[in-house]
């Protein structure tokens, strides 16, 4: 098998470039709220009783949980966005800008201090099971070629 990459493959690239940066973005906003809510290291949350009544530590919480979330799905969608893109250079990246901004506006969500509104960007999975099912296909097909 010969994988031609097009030159179109660098907005795969880009997207997967600026999908690190928003992941590290969160991190960052993790780290800076940290202080104003008074979460000492290591402690990864605030704890719970104190959540539920100081707001900052409930926010704290929040940001923390973005960014966890963000991680657990990240290797996943980037691994999918990367070889989805080899084929499929200019749809994958586009599935990939929806994932980044449903991850935007979950963050916006989830951080408002009402957990509930984290459905705010539950669209963005458009993306991340767009680029499963493209990778999928792309799998399928070189299975079927080898027969």
């Amino acid at each position: 098998m010969i994988i031609d990459i097009s030159n179109q493959y660098g907005y795969t690239l880009a997207v997967s470039v600026a999908s690190t940066i928003l992941v590290t973005a969160l991190g960052f906003k993790v780290g800076s709220y940290r202080q104003i809510a008074g979460v000492p290291l290591p402690n990864m949350y605030a704890d719970d009783a104190e959540a539920r009544k100081d707001k900052k530590k409930m926010i704290f919480n929040c940001k923390q949980r973005v960014h966890q979330n963000t991680l657990e799905g990240f290797a996943p969608y980037l691994v999918s966005l990367l070889v989805a893109g080899l084929r499929y250079p200019i749809a994958a990246p586009a599935l990939g800008s929806v994932w980044m901004l449903g991850r935007m506006a979950y963050s916006v969500g989830y951080t408002s201090g009402d957990p509930a509104k984290r459905q705010m960007g539950v669209w963005g999975h458009i993306g991340d099971i767009g680029l499963l099912a493209l990778t999928g296909k792309i799998a399928y097909d070189m299975i079927m070629a080898s027969f």
